[in-house]
């Protein structure tokens, strides 16, 4: 799983790297000084990311049409789903995307579409942007997406936490759960893991169950996890064979269930503590509510 995460979700700066690589140095001053701002874009302060990412989507969109320009769009669209940027700077970055394709068509992976239309279809089907790319491609990682939804929403899983204990997922009706992909080494993944901790402590008393998922080992995870007094069930997923059943090709990523075991919500990134108040009021668990 580490391989695949770092290409798209978890690590937008081995990406970058990737990238870079591949592409060999870049065509002009400008690609150089947008790979430049795209590595320190994780270290701006929250506060400032929104703006900067907006502007990087702005300059990308104006370089000339090569291959560089996909790669860095896709870079970008792999870290601006850390967080909660807006929708709007979220919809300029799809744009940026988009348009890059639609200069650059990429071939087919095997016999799936390229990543680059996978991440397009990520933003459109789980940020909620409009994309206006016709492109058979598109349409392709758009049905190939609901066809793992689907499975997903289907699958069961049963794992044993740090302490021995098995849980299963179809055996917590009734509860409101969060299943939690992550793994030590990721720094979204740990960036959120306070606020999934908060909300545990804060709402288990309610029906919230949150369980994390990780495929590394427990004499990795345990210290870990004690270090950073995480409140809630560690789940161990020896060689991921969960996770590819969950289709989890990048982490952090978060499924949230109601109490009749229905998957309403799935975050693709890192998610700040009002989004995921916002996926468990869609599972029916709210600030306000009683359930």
């Amino acid at each position: 799983m580490r391989s695949q995460a770092c290409l798209f979700l978890c690590s937008g700066l081995a990406l970058v790297s990737l990238c870079a690589q591949a592409a060999g140095p870049p065509a002009n001053p400008e690609e150089q000084s947008i790979t430049n701002q795209l590595k320190g874009l994780r270290k701006l302060p929250d506060s400032e990311r929104s703006a900067a990412t907006a502007q990087l989507a702005f300059r990308i969109r104006h370089l000339p049409k090569d291959q560089t320009k996909v790669r860095l769009a896709v870079a970008l669209a792999s870290l601006a789903t850390e967080g909660d940027p807006g929708h709007q700077t979220l919809q300029q970055v799809a744009d940026a995307l988009a348009d890059a394709l639609a200069e650059q068509p990429q071939p087919n992976s095997d016999s799936d579409p390229a990543g680059p239309y996978i991440e397009l279809a990520q933003l459109a089907a789980y940020e909620g942007v409009e994309v206006s790319l016709d492109a058979a491609p598109y349409r392709e990682a758009r049905r190939k997406l609901e066809d793992e939804d689907g499975q997903r929403a289907a699958a069961d899983l049963t794992l044993t936490d740090l302490q021995g204990k098995p849980w299963r997922l179809s055996r917590l009706r009734g509860h409101v759960v969060l299943l939690n992909f992550w793994a030590t080494w990721c720094p979204p993944c740990r960036k959120e893991l306070p606020t999934l901790g908060e909300l545990y402590n804060r709402y288990a008393s309610r029906g919230l169950v949150v369980l994390g998922v990780t495929d590394e080992t427990g004499d990795k995870v345990a210290p870990f996890i004690r270090d950073q007094r995480v409140p809630y069930p560690v789940l161990l997923d020896p060689g991921g064979k969960v996770s590819a059943r969950f289709f989890v090709n990048g982490i952090p990523k978060t499924f949230a269930y109601d109490r009749e075991g229905k998957l309403v919500a799935t975050a693709i990134d890192m998610r700040t503590r009002e989004q995921f108040l916002a996926m468990l009021a869609k599972a029916g668990l709210s600030e306000s509510g009683q359930h």
